[in-house]
């Protein structure tokens, strides 16, 4: 409950004398304190705090400063507390005096449930605002790059997996049917037992059949009345669609995304130089400040493509501004991305995938009817067939072996002649001007300066993942790993925002 507690935070002359002698006026903090307007965050979070239920609430900005110390020093809930307890500086930050009672470290575990991953998002967009409204940053340029995050998991085998959803599927069962559970708990025993010999693929496949029974069992259960806001049948739910999942990824081994584990399912495999289990991270990042305007969270091998246009429209619908350039990695040469971006009125600027070199036409040189129904070969031949890919976002064409085999130019055109049903295949990108415009732009001085430039974004990484260690998640879930590296990336722009506004200008002549 919010409730004025003044006495709380009195800082007398006592406490004055004590910050003049002991606290260095050019300590970060101190720096941080007098710089950044933290009493411009309330109204975001005072949302997430009722006015007139529960026990009075410790002010939310100073939690909020709490939170900020953790990630400015890579510290635990407790030892913040520790060193707000002993450290003029930290005490200084929070402008707090000695009489202040410093509150059990769990409180800011129930800060961050309490904002969760909206409100720390607001925060975030509000420390943007503020040094867009200093006039540091601009929109010229946003650089976008991405690396990794290992998740806080131990990799199980499929059997121990298997075993760990199942006696989670029991535990959420219990309550809804205890009968039912203590038979299938015998169960799960007799099945120990009768396969302790066997090879483990033998282990593995009795336990998946038993798993599919018991979703089959969970799925019967009847739906209490206040199904909605009953948490234990909500938990139920949710552990029965984990279940489910885990099954589809033994049914459908090649269709990726698996779950690696039931205390984080959201973590996937993925690769960024090596193999690993856990998240992505993006950013976009001013070229200008060095500012870091967006972040998100994606799964392990998620679409950075797409993700950059939801950063780019995340931003300009935050700040109501327009972005002019945007330079990306060679994730970025995806032909809907760069037709979305150019819409919006952004010029891209993406390193082009290297086309094969072939001594035979290219599909270039393969000219497309107006009505995108057929294309005509150098030999000036139409083709007779056509056939959609749409996962490819593309279109093929085929002209008939017999014309191919009659014409003079097949030798350019085909590596194997007479073979096979059809002739030469063509296919066509949907996005085939997008990609012409990328290499074109690629083969420019604007394109040059730019991507002298982007390494910026790589050095902004680095300094995330290990100067702040946004490498490793501290927590399981995607949006509990977004908050993180919320908190991690507001700390770096606290960090640049006070260089920029504490570094002097040079006069203009």
């Amino acid at each position: 409950m919010l409730v004025p507690e003044p006495f709380r935070y009195v800082i007398t002359d006592f406490d004055r004398l004590a910050f003049e002698r002991f606290v260095p006026k050019d300590h970060q903090l101190v720096i941080a304190e007098k710089n950044i307007a933290w009493e411009e965050f309330r109204p975001e979070l005072e949302e997430y705090y009722s006015r007139n239920m529960g026990q009075p609430a410790l002010d939310p900005v100073r939690m909020l400063k709490m939170e900020f110390l953790r990630y400015m020093y890579n510290l635990s809930d407790r030892q913040v507390m520790e060193r707000v307890t002993s450290d003029l500086t930290f005490r200084f930050f929070l402008q707090v005096g000695y009489g202040f009672q410093v509150p059990d470290p769990s409180l800011l575990s129930r800060f961050r449930g309490r904002l969760g991953m909206e409100g720390f998002g607001k925060v975030f967009d509000k420390l943007v605002s503020q040094a867009r409204r200093t006039g540091v940053v601009k929109d010229r340029l946003r650089l976008k790059d991405a690396s990794h995050v290992i998740a806080s998991i131990a990799i199980p085998t499929t059997l121990t997996l298997v075993a760990e959803i199942r006696d989670r599927l029991l535990a959420a069962m219990k309550p809804f049917d205890p009968q039912l559970v203590a038979g299938q708990e015998i169960e799960v025993e007799l099945l120990r037992t009768r396969t302790a010999s066997e090879r483990d693929e033998l282990r593995l496949e009795a336990r998946v059949t038993h798993l599919r029974e018991l979703v089959v069992l969970a799925q019967l259960l009847p739906t209490p009345q206040d199904a909605t806001t009953n948490s234990a049948w909500q938990k139920l739910l949710q552990t029965r669609e984990l279940a489910e999942k885990i099954l589809r990824d033994r049914d459908h081994p090649n269709d990726g995304r698996k779950t690696l584990s039931v205390t984080d399912p959201e973590a996937r495999r993925g690769k960024h130089g090596e193999w690993y289990e856990g998240y992505v991270t993006d950013i976009l990042m001013d070229a200008d400040s060095g500012l870091i305007t967006q972040v998100n969270v994606l799964e392990a091998g998620g679409d950075e493509a797409k993700d950059a246009v939801e950063m780019v429209r995340n931003e300009e619908a935050t700040h109501g501004n327009d972005i002019e350039n945007l330079s990306i990695d060679g994730a970025g040469f995806n032909g809907e991305m760069l037709r979305t971006l150019d819409d919006m009125g952004v010029t891209t600027f993406v390193p082009p995938k290297t086309a094969p070199v072939s001594p035979r036409f290219s599909a270039d040189e393969f000219t497309l009817n107006a009505e995108g129904t057929a294309v005509t070969c150098p030999a000036g031949q139409s083709s007779q067939y056509r056939q959609r890919d749409e996962e490819r976002h593309a279109t093929i064409f085929r002209f008939t072996r017999k014309v191919c085999d009659a014409c003079p130019l097949a030798g350019n055109c085909m590596a194997k002649l007479g073979e096979g049903l059809f002739g030469r295949t063509v296919q066509k990108n949907d996005y085939e001007p997008e990609y012409q415009r990328a290499r074109e732009r690629a083969q420019t001085a604007a394109f040059a300066d730019v991507r002298r430039e982007h390494p910026a974004v790589e050095r902004k990484l680095n300094e995330i993942m290990n100067h702040h260690d946004g490498r490793h998640a501290k927590y399981r879930g995607r949006q509990k790993v977004q908050i993180q590296q919320y908190m991690t990336c507001l700390v770096v722009n606290v960090k640049c925002f006070l260089k920029l506004v504490t570094t002097p200008r040079p006069a203009l002549a």
